[in-house]
């Protein structure tokens, strides 16, 4: 028998009854959906986890004090372990570095001009945009003069431009920090959340020196640091330079072999990857939770083709005795159940793909359908109509014709 004639004795069997070819696909619409969508949905939380992290700065080493080591009983401020110094010294004696940020920074009430906002405020100096990877949207970042005699003058995110003067330009305009007018003299362009879902552009940054003697006051000691921020000058040096950095800081804060630093420093790269990597183990584990599913619509297939070869028994032994072979009868079944997880297959992969791109709209992250998701839905699915139709077509082929036509 030709091969065109068993398929089209295997689509006339499925056509006779679309309930129970709509309902034996189900399995594997619901197993391929879900497999689609959640490996769409990892991969659209790992772009976006890349590009918030990406966000905060590239080949940065961000360095902290560590509040876990020395006495409790120093005030808040007055433990801080990183100085000027320490920005200065990196800035000067370690190599392939491109900006070192030394940074305080305070939370305050903004108003102006009838408007109020809490905000962050960071004291910084002019190398935080670059170390930090931030460019100015309009007006200018204040200069190393002006950083230097602490003129209180700010540069203000996109949020706090927006909460305090709307749609209004603010470069010129004066905002009063709790008592102190500073003058808008920039605004950042937009940078969105971070990886830790924190809105960036909610944020002023004024000269270090005018922070501390205009708002942080007592709470820090004269030459104090809460962060230092170092950019490397390309990644591959990225893990070279911090070793440089915490060797340096060590010997500056006589820190002997074997005693904990009173710093700490984090490699952006290193977290990023680490975020990532659990990310892609959380998307693998709930892929292969949904493809439970895919197996259970494969043993959907196999009962209902079984039923299909008792209900047909009749028809089997008639083909096979005007010279149907047995490989014919096998093939058509086969067919039979390829053809169902197939279809389920590609029902499944437009559910997964549409329900992926409205995931990702409303939480607000890139789709991210891979473009092998439709090859592998497909021959997966035809795997599965393989494997699960593999024996109800070899027990129909092994129909003795006489029997099967005696049956009723």
């Amino acid at each position: 028998m030709r091969f065109h004639e068993l398929i089209r004795f295997a689509v006339g069997a499925i056509v006779a009854h679309p309930l129970r070819s709509a309902l034996t696909s189900l399995g594997v619409v619901i197993g391929v959906a879900a497999v689609v969508m959640m490996t769409a949905i990892g991969l659209g939380a790992q772009q976006r986890v890349t590009a918030s992290i990406s966000g905060l700065g590239s080949n940065l080493i961000v360095v902290m004090p560590n509040f876990q080591r020395g006495p409790v009983s120093q005030g808040a401020g007055f433990g801080l372990s990183l100085r000027d110094g320490d920005a200065e010294a990196i800035a000067k004696q370690v190599e392939n570095v491109e900006a070192v940020a030394p940074d305080v920074n305070t939370r305050a009430q903004l108003a102006a001009d009838g408007a109020n906002w809490n905000t962050r405020i960071d004291g910084v100096t002019p190398d935080y945009l670059v170390a930090r990877d931030l460019e100015i949207d309009k007006g200018r970042m204040f200069d190393e003069r002006e950083a230097r005699q602490g003129r209180k003058v700010a540069v203000v995110g996109a949020t706090v431009a927006r909460e305090l003067w709307g749609d209004s330009d603010p470069i010129g305009r004066r905002v009063r920090v709790r008592t102190v007018p500073f003058e808008v003299i920039g605004v950042l362009k937009t940078k969105g959340q971070s990886g830790f879902g924190q809105d960036q552009d909610d944020v002023m940054l004024a000269p270090l020196a005018a922070v501390r003697s205009r708002l942080t006051g007592r709470r820090f000691r004269g030459d104090a640091v809460q962060t230092i921020y170092v950019k490397a000058a390309d990644a591959d040096s990225l893990d070279r330079v911090q070793e440089d950095v915490t060797n340096l800081l060590r010997e500056r804060h006589k820190i002997r072999q074997g005693e904990d630093d009173d710093f700490a420093t984090q490699n952006m790269a290193s977290i990023l990857q680490t975020m990532q990597q659990a990310v892609a183990t959380f998307t693998v584990f709930l892929a292969a939770v949904a493809a439970v599913s895919l197996v259970v619509g494969g043993v959907g297939i196999m009962n209902i083709m079984l039923v299909s070869v008792t209900e047909r028994t009749r028809e089997i032994g008639l083909r096979m005795a005007i010279g149907a072979k047995r490989r014919d009868v096998l093939i058509q079944f086969a067919l039979e159940s390829v053809a169902l997880s197939m279809v389920g297959g590609l029902i499944g992969l437009t559910i997964g793909v549409l329900g992926a791109l409205a995931v990702a709209k409303l939480a607000g992250w890139p789709a991210a359908v891979p473009p092998w998701a439709a090859p592998l839905a497909l021959g997966f699915s035809m795997v599965v109509g393989l494997v699960f139709g593999a024996y109800p077509s070899w027990r129909a082929a092994r129909l003795d014709p006489i029997d099967a036509l005696r049956r009723e």
